[in-house]
């Protein structure tokens, strides 16, 4: 039992230099925990709410006080000398003090952030890395690293709009190590700074998630200029690296369709453009190629694309455990991209986790637009054996935090990458 002596919070900054939450977990006997919470840019509609301020002379009413309110004045004293027999325990009390169904009266980021620093207090009380005790909660062993799939180029939310998808991103797929995956990483993305310095005339400007901005033409030159910049750092595309794509529809859905700028696509249309794109380039994995509520046409998008590419569900699914379960019974999508703070506390993300893994779904875990430079979203992917990670790309600290603290559990366990699904299907093993 963990008896808790006294949690705090503070509000501080993310990497964009908006307020998000920060919580300190101190247990009886000396054990404490810090963690801090990430924030989305791309947000799904059924995501647990984070709880701003609206004070718009502040932040732009972005401010957290509320938040950090909620913790030191709610949950403070509602904790404060209680012992829980563990995660869930502590987290059913968080979600029953709050007793609304979106986390919308105390915050999710208030008790995400307490949740996470709970968990990292006690695995300091049991002398226990976070990801073994992580890996405990979960009942999994430890077999491998997740795989990482790392931004390149961004459009859409996460940069100035310039190309409608959100992500293209690159998969060390030949690598078996860690520092192997970054350091081909590494000499993919300075291939792709030269190119676009060379083509587009432009330095390198970054996005929020560090993947390079150019004025790209249309979705097409993403693509393009990505297995050129592969192929110009002396790797095989197809074969050493491999791409995906965060397309992230919903930002580019409306009443007529799916705007990609020169057309205007239905769903069928978009779902033919997907299975041409992933086709033509070798594409792997499609994060949210259709908007989030077009629940009609999802199991047709999985029947075209599987078992080629991974349908991958973000906003679609908000790592919400129902959303999960009607889209297994609808065969709507092979992977969960998993976001603690979609849905608000570790012991819910564990379900969202669970119910995909029971399904034969792979699992990608994913940092948030606005991230900070705690690292324990790589001890989670490490201790409930996502098979991937989607942290961002390889620069910006608060990316190169989780990076490292990867290469350091590397080196301590010794763990291989987890291998990419085989095209005979999801549950199988082999490389690309």
């Amino acid at each position: 039992m963990h008896v808790i002596h006294n949690v705090t919070a503070r509000e501080i900054l993310d990497s964009r230099g908006r307020p998000t939450v920060e919580a300190v977990c101190d247990l009886a006997d000396g054990s404490r925990g810090v963690a801090s919470v990430p924030s989305g840019a791309s947000t799904g509609r059924a995501e647990a709410l984070e709880l701003r301020d609206g004070d718009p002379s502040r932040y732009a009413g972005l401010g957290c006080r509320k938040a950090v309110a909620s913790v030191n004045a709610a949950l403070q004293p509602a904790l404060r000398g209680r012992g829980f027999d563990g995660q869930q325990d502590l987290d059913a009390a968080l979600i029953e003090l709050d007793g609304t169904p979106n986390k919308s009266r105390l915050g999710a980021n208030a008790i995400l952030a307490v949740s996470l620093a709970y968990a990292r207090a006690a695995a300091a009380q049991r002398r226990l890395p976070l990801y073994r005790h992580l890996a405990e909660m979960a009942g999994t062993g430890l077999a491998w690293l997740p795989r990482p799939t790392i931004n390149l180029f961004s459009g859409g939310k996460h940069a100035g709009r310039q190309a409608p998808i959100q992500d293209v991103l690159v998969v060390p797929a030949s690598a078996r190590t860690m520092d192997e995956a970054l350091s081909m990483t590494y000499a993919v993305y300075m291939s792709a700074a030269e190119r676009v310095a060379r083509k587009y005339g432009m330095r390198l400007l970054r996005a929020d998630e560090g993947g390079q901005a150019p004025p790209f033409p249309n979705v097409e030159s993403m693509f393009e200029d990505a297995l050129g910049a592969i192929e110009a750092a002396g790797l095989a595309p197809g074969r050493d690296v491999v791409l995906a794509v965060d397309v992230a529809s919903t930002h580019f859905h409306g009443s007529s369709g799916y705007d990609l700028g020169a057309e205007t696509l239905t769903s069928r249309g978009m779902i033919e453009r997907l299975a041409q794109w992933v086709e033509h380039y070798r594409i792997v994995s499609v994060e949210d190629g259709l908007a989030e509520e077009d629940w009609e046409h999802w199991p047709a998008l999985c029947a075209a694309l599987s078992p080629r590419a991974l349908v991958l569900g973000d906003d679609f699914l908000c790592t919400q455990p129902e959303r999960i379960r009607r889209a297994i019974q609808a065969r709507a999508a092979t992977a969960l991209l998993l976001k603690v703070n979609q849905v608000g506390s570790l012991s819910e993300a564990l379900e969202a986790r669970d119910l995909a893994c029971q399904a034969g779904w792979q699992v990608t875990v994913s940092a948030r637009s606005g991230e900070t430079e705690d690292h324990w979203l790589a001890d989670l992917a490490v201790g409930w054996q996502g098979q991937q990670i989607k942290i961002g790309s390889i620069t910006q600290s608060e990316r190169l935090s989780k990076y490292n603290r990867l290469l350091q559990i590397e080196a301590e366990t010794g763990l291989p990458l987890a291998a990419w699904p085989s095209a005979a299907g999801l549950r199988g093993g082999g490389r690309l």
